[in-house]
């Protein structure tokens, strides 16, 4: 057998769900309040994983606006039935939970089908046999909560050709423990004639767990397995490396082979920079049971893989010049603001009046980070304005980021790396400069960076092994991981703008 490691997918790519088509596998994972929403991946060993495209890339699809980093778009769930793709998620922060679908899963998706009367998150398709589609998904306690955590999973036919639920909506399953809190992420499966419903529950945090029912009947009763949870790292203490282990989805590969995808956090020196990452695991059934990884119970560095491993180019030269799918703006972006047509080979980049701290569209194009030990550059040939700044970011939320710019300030333009604090902005080094052309550069070792500029060959460092453990959820909180790009403010009407080219992540 070969071997691969984990996480399969490194970085911001939490809640993974995965669908087997024939010898390929599907991927999407949350993206809160990002744009494009929902990222797409194809495999073909469920290990190496080149993402296809998003799912939501159009505004008629996304409305973003007024979400925090921590909103918008939670748990997607891919599924595939009769020819059809099927992705069916929520919009915490307009509109609730709505299905997309395709018949191809790398092209354009359908506007949203809003599912009415489908309160709470994290919905789910099921596929029976008889050809009946389930909405499985979560909701608060309706006799009213009696603690926080206090919902359940509950299950209701779905029309397809209405797109609405119909017949009665039933009570499935509150958890594994009796005081289960946040049971969330529900997938059905069926096999062998039994109906299995996977949970997380326990929170998304240190108690995060994975636990297992099963039932005769679609619509239960569903009895917990006695040896849940099938999964959790809780025990195994806060000092271990992995942690919020949790949100499964099963697969099955033509092989026959049962695998796993889901989430959880690296750390780094006691911090989770990256977020939450998508893992995978082997799954072996045992007297009507799936068990993880069997005789390790928990997940691997590095483990066997039955399945011939397919690898995929990895990319480190993003092109500026056209929307790569790997590139995500904050919320839905002002279009008017990325011009791609007056520079060949640059992106103009036009400041807007909202910076990366409001909860608004900036002017920002990112990349998802996937490593602590990188470098980030960019090209830059900037022609701002006074009261301007432009350049590199790496942002957690909106109130914790580093920044490396030319700011025009007082007649002044001048190379800056400041770092933002629980909202608390500080210039922890500062060039003067006079010349327009530059490379700006970032490079993370771990829990410290340094920031660079290179102008007319002549490197200048700007601050070198700055402390940035705060850019974590462990410090700041939310649930997502950080992202890494180019950036532009203005205070003025009659703005400037920076051209920017050969934005490349380097991994060491």
């Amino acid at each position: 057998m070969q071997k691969f490691n984990n996480p399969i997918i490194e970085g911001f790519a939490p809640d993974p769900s995965v669908c087997a088509v024939g010898e390929d596998f599907y991927l999407v994972t949350s993206t809160f309040a990002y744009f494009p929403g929902v990222p797409i991946y194809q495999s073909k060993d469920l290990v190496n994983w080149k993402q296809i495209g998003n799912v939501l890339d159009r505004k008629e699809q996304l409305n973003l606006l007024g979400a925090a980093h921590s909103q918008g778009i939670f748990a997607p769930s891919i599924r595939y039935y009769d020819g059809t793709f099927y992705m069916i998620t929520t919009n915490v922060t307009n509109g609730g939970n709505f299905l997309v679908k395709t018949d191809d899963p790398a092209g354009d998706w359908s506007d949203p089908y809003f599912i009415d009367n489908a309160p709470g998150i994290d919905p789910s398709l099921f596929f029976d046999e008889d050809g009946r589609c389930y909405y499985v998904g979560t909701r608060e306690n309706p006799r009213g909560a009696t603690y926080n955590g206090d919902w359940e999973v509950w299950l209701q036919e779905l029309d397809l050709e209405t797109m609405s639920l119909v017949g009665v909506s039933t009570k499935l399953w509150k958890g594994a423990l009796r005081d289960a809190i946040w049971p969330e992420g529900p997938h059905i499966y069926k096999k062998d004639g039994l109906y299995y419903l996977m949970i997380a529950e326990g929170g998304t945090g240190f108690n995060h767990a994975i636990t297992i029912a099963r039932s005769e009947s679609i619509d239960g009763p569903y009895i917990g397995n006695k040896n849940n949870p099938i999964l959790t790292h809780r025990h195994l203490g806060n000092q271990y490396p992995i942690h919020n282990v949790g949100h499964g989805d099963l697969v099955e590969a033509s092989n026959g082979e049962w695998f796993i995808t889901l989430l959880a956090s690296r750390q780094f020196n006691g911090y989770d920079n990256l977020g939450r990452e998508t893992f995978l695991a082997r799954v072996q059934w045992e007297d009507g049971w799936p068990v993880i990884n069997p005789g390790e119970g928990r997940l691997m560095d590095t483990q066997e893989h039955g399945l011939p491993l397919v690898p995929v180019e990895t990319q480190e030269a993003f092109d500026l010049t056209k929307e790569d799918s790997a590139f995500v703006h904050l919320r839905n972006p002002n279009w008017d603001n990325y011009d791609r047509e007056s520079r060949k080979g640059w992106l103009r980049l036009y400041p807007s009046t909202v910076t990366i701290q409001e909860i608004d569209t900036p002017t920002y194009i990112g990349l998802r980070q996937s490593t602590m030990d990188y470098t980030l550059s960019v090209e830059m040939d900037e022609a701002l304005k006074e009261g301007e700044e432009a350049g590199l970011v790496v942002l957690q939320n909106d109130q914790y980021s580093i920044r490396l710019t030319v700011s025009y300030l007082d007649g002044v333009k001048t190379v800056r790396f400041l770092t933002l604090i629980d909202g608390e902005e500080t210039v922890v080094g500062s060039k003067d400069i006079t010349d327009s052309t530059l490379q700006l550069s970032l490079t993370g070792e771990g829990q410290t960076v340094s920031a660079s500029t290179v102008i007319n060959g002549e490197t200048l460092v700007i601050a070198e092994n700055v402390d940035i453990h705060y850019l974590s959820t462990k410090v700041a909180g939310g649930f997502v991981g950080c992202t890494m790009g180019i950036y532009a403010v203005t205070d003025r009407e009659d703005r400037g703008h920076a051209d920017f080219t050969s934005l490349t992540l380097v991994k060491h």
